[in-house]
């Protein structure tokens, strides 16, 4: 601290003198060149045409000031031994880590690993866990995936959401055995060119972990590191800053242990370095960490009681703005400290669909009571799952039961349609959807055989149901449909759902209310009456 408070007045100063320079002949900080590590300057080109890879990306590293690099030798060395020191110690025990490490069959090791990379997208581990473990058991090789049906995988794989993952890691499995020899290809650019589903992470994950190829990797918790560490404020998101994290990342990897490296890189993002309420003390690298350094200045400038703050560009005064630094519109937020870094990249709000969606069921069928699934196309949202049958309809609802009722009448024949009743509704969010789903239920009497059904359609029991390949989605809307039943199980509380009967009931004062001042005929008047009593 006391060398920060001796910088604050040198640096304040350095600031005025630069800036003065730079008015006296003219220059804003938008004008001023960037300049190369051996002190050159180079001009930017209006455009990147006509410029090969390689000349682009040393023009955008022309733009990057050093003090978001690690240009000492000593940094990365004590980065490397501090990260898997601490890995060593608090690493969390998982079964993926397990079977990797205790694998000596690299295709077998490369396969455990895969599957936890595919599963572990989007997806936290707690959740991960017990999907992987039944999955392993299931299919412990790359030939048993690849002899599986979609059915079996989606049905496995159902509720853990993204359900591409899974058919596409199908797709790899079946790629190895059919073309590949049944070996795993075993390095980064091999496993993204060669099998379907895997990208720059996966393959790099897969190449380091299971076969040591030292090959950094990039991920959510690995750009929050990085960010933090070296101050990068830009939008992660943009190439320049995506092409920076992967050459910081390359540029830490233990050669010696690359996957145990990268492991902790995820860890630490996961379990200390976190979007918020960060656990900085417990940090193993905050002695190089930007923006821990940053809340430092921060809070010495508010102790001091001096006028403005210390600029973050600062790290490139003699460059201009350095596009690594969080851009001017967005100043420094004194209350999240660390979690300034990263940027939050803007992200489009999911668009909104409703559907019509019906449990067609047949309570008193042979064999016992049997509810209609239908299956989606082979493509597109929640490709290949079971689903009750459903229709796009428009938000107002216009026109809503009968085209419902036609869908249902194309799979089931002639229906009663005024036994279709509405029973609340569904919202369920995908990445890029807002669905809501208006949920009906149509209970057909008599014994009615279940086993002629068109091709794409099947009758199942409750029990079945259960253990169907069936999305979450639909789980939402079959618990909406239970508890409307007798003696089902009523719906769940963290669904967002909404029946008819969750309404609050008015009080017999509001009835009262209501009554008067609602048009009425004569024969009401005494149930008013009544009710007032």
């Amino acid at each position: 601290m006391k060398k920060l408070r001796a910088a604050v007045g040198s640096r304040r100063r350095k600031q005025a003198s630069s800036q003065e320079r730079r008015e006296k002949h003219g220059l804003s900080n938008s004008q001023t060149k960037p300049f190369l590590p051996d002190g050159t300057t180079l001009e930017f080109p209006e455009a990147s045409a006509g410029l090969t890879r390689q000349q682009e990306e040393v023009v955008l590293q022309a733009s990057v000031s050093p003090y978001h690099l690690f240009r000492d030798t000593a940094e990365v060395t004590v980065f490397r031994e501090s990260l898997l020191s601490w890995y060593d110690r608090e690493k969390r025990d998982l079964p993926w880590r397990r079977r990797a490490e205790g694998e000596v069959d690299l295709d077998r090791r490369a396969y455990a690993v895969w599957v936890s990379e595919v599963m572990l997208q989007q997806t936290q581990v707690a959740t991960v866990i017990d999907y992987y473990t039944r999955w392993m058991q299931k299919w412990p090789t790359l030939q048993d995936l690849a002899s599986a049906s979609l059915e079996e995988v989606n049905q496995l794989w159902a509720g853990l959401g993204y359900y591409s993952r899974g058919r596409r890691l199908q797709e790899g499995a079946r790629k190895v055995v059919e073309e590949l020899g049944g070996h795993v290809p075993g390095t980064a650019e091999t496993l993204q060119r060669l099998l379907p589903g895997v990208g720059r992470y996966t393959a790099g994950a897969i190449a380091s972990i299971a076969f040591g190829q030292v090959t950094g990797v990039v991920d959510g918790n690995v750009i929050r590191v990085l960010c933090r560490v070296r101050g990068i404020g830009a939008d992660p998101s943009s190439t320049l800053v995506s092409q920076q994290l992967w050459s910081l990342a390359q540029q830490l990897v233990d050669p010696a242990r690359p996957g145990d490296f990268n492991q902790a890189a995820m860890e630490l993002g996961a379990t200390v370095c976190t979007p918020q309420h960060p656990l900085c003390s417990q940090c193993p690298v905050q002695s190089l960490c930007r923006a821990r350094q940053r809340v430092e200045w921060e809070q010495l400038v508010a102790s001091q009681s001096l006028p403005g703050s210390p600029d973050v560009e600062e790290c490139a005064l003699n460059t201009g703005q350095c596009r690594l630094c969080a851009p001017p519109t967005q100043p420094w937020d004194q209350t999240l400290g660390v979690a300034n870094f990263p940027r939050k990249a803007s992200r489009r709000p999911p668009r909104e669909e409703c559907s019509a969606t019906c449990v067609l069921e047949q309570p008193k069928a042979l064999g016992g009571a049997r509810i209609l699934l239908v299956q989606r196309p082979k493509s597109g949202l929640l490709a290949g799952l079971w689903e009750f049958p459903s229709v796009t309809v428009d938000p107002s609802g216009e026109h809503q039961r009968k085209a419902l009722l036609q869908e249902l009448q194309n799979w089931a024949g002639p229906l009663p349609a005024t036994r279709l009743q509405h029973f609340g509704q569904v919202v369920h969010t995908f990445s890029h959807i807002k669905l809501t789903y208006q949920v009906y239920g149509l209970a057909l009497e008599g014994q009615v055989p279940v086993t002629v059904t068109p091709p794409g359609a099947r009758w199942l029991t409750r029990e079945e149901f259960h253990t169907a390949a069936v999305s979450t989605a639909m789980k939402k809307v079959f618990r909406v449909y239970e508890g409307q039943q007798p003696g089902t199980y009523k719906s769940h509380k963290r669904s967002q759902v909404s029946t008819p009967s969750s309404r609050k009931k008015p009080s017999p004062g509001q009835q009262v209310l209501d009554s008067f001042f609602r048009p009425h005929s004569p024969t009401d008047v005494s149930k008013l009456n009544s009710v007032a009593q």
